[in-house]
């Protein structure tokens, strides 16, 4: 008596959506060689790999990235949480980190959040399974510090940094690059220096100051002018400027507290007061975002070490994802001063 059953065609797998099970029966290999083929650094020998590929793309079959994260405990994604995504330099950073993930078998889920939703935006990180987060300009409350312990995701800051005892940093070195800072400034004859500050609670900007009026003080000189932007933003540099240059003693030396404040002080100085830069006014920034050399500003800045600091938080975060256990790192990158013409040349 002839048989009911009737083997599926492999037309009505594709339509259907083929299974694990059905590349494993058409390929002639096991479901656990199928499976090892779509897992990123899997070992397997390319005569299995090209069948089994062949056959998937035949089928139509797409590996269930859910269902496998629920099995291995690993989604293979990393949270990048950015809370200034316009800012040149997180932009720029953006781009390095996918392409640094990528390589290493990860994507990337962008977290684009508002001044005031880090509380709400790290728990969702959870939600979504990932295997690590890096957090951008920004730091973590001590409450959240320990839930990420807890659940044992390692959680990287990137150019900030909290001593709780939970989460790793990579930094730049903010300190020395301040104390770079005022070298330059004293070095090319300058007397009376200004500090014109970010965001004031950020640990990038209290370093950065605090490494440019230490390395004056050494050198027997003090703080003449501060201002502050209160943001990283060109349009705040130019507030900042115009208060600050209202002065009947004029600072002839400008430290800003990023690249983007020192272009709206140069903007505000030479197209508002006629100031000539660097003659009656040198200013220097930090960070040697793309726009710092473009000729219109030729911006004398501190570099951050941009692909160092990525390398280096790549490698601590793949280190954390690898020993949970782990000691907790704190990597500062050295920075280097790249002078340019709004800036007096050292005598």
């Amino acid at each position: 008596m002839p048989s009911n059953r009737r083997r599926k065609s492999t037309s009505s797998k594709a339509t259907q959506g083929a299974s694990q099970i059905d590349v494993a029966e058409l390929a002639g290999v096991s479901q656990a060689a199928v499976s090892r083929v779509f897992t990123p650094g899997s070992s397997v020998s390319d005569e299995t790999r090209q069948r089994v590929l062949s056959v998937a793309n035949q089928l139509g079959y797409r590996p269930n990235v859910i269902a496998r994260s629920l099995v291995s405990n690993s989604t293979n994604i990393i949270a990048l949480v950015v809370k200034r995504f316009t800012n040149p330099f997180y932009a720029h950073m953006i781009q390095d980190f996918t392409r640094a993930l990528q390589e290493q078998g990860y994507w990337t889920l962008v977290f684009n959040i508002a001044e005031d939703d880090l509380e709400e935006a790290l728990p969702m990180a959870l939600q979504y399974r990932v295997d690590g987060v890096v957090l951008t300009s920004a730091t973590l409350s001590s409450k959240l510090a320990e839930e990420f312990a807890r659940s044992r995701n390692p959680v990287v800051l990137f150019n900030r940094y909290v001593d709780d005892g939970h989460t790793h940093v990579v930094s730049c070195d903010n300190i020395a690059g301040g104390k770079l800072v005022a070298d330059a400034f004293i070095d090319s004859g300058h007397n009376r220096f200004a500090f014109v500050a970010g965001e004031e609670l950020s640990s990038t900007n209290r370093d950065r100051e605090h490494g440019f009026v230490s390395r004056l003080q050494e050198r027997g000189h003090q703080l003449t002018y501060r201002e502050s932007a209160g943001e990283y933003s060109y349009e705040a540099g130019l507030i900042a400027a115009e208060r600050l240059l209202k002065q009947k003693s004029l600072p002839d030396a400008i430290f800003c507290a990023n690249d983007l404040i020192a272009m709206g002080v140069i903007d505000y100085a030479r197209h508002k007061l006629n100031i000539k830069i660097p003659d009656d006014l040198s200013i220097i920034g930090f960070d040697d975002i793309p726009s710092a050399a473009w000729l219109g500003y030729d911006l004398t800045t501190v570099r951050q070490p941009f692909g160092k600091l990525v390398d280096n938080t790549i490698q601590v975060l793949m280190d954390a994802i690898e020993d949970p256990n782990g000691e907790v790192l704190n990597r500062l990158v050295k920075p280097t001063l790249i002078a340019r013409s709004s800036s007096r040349k050292m005598e």
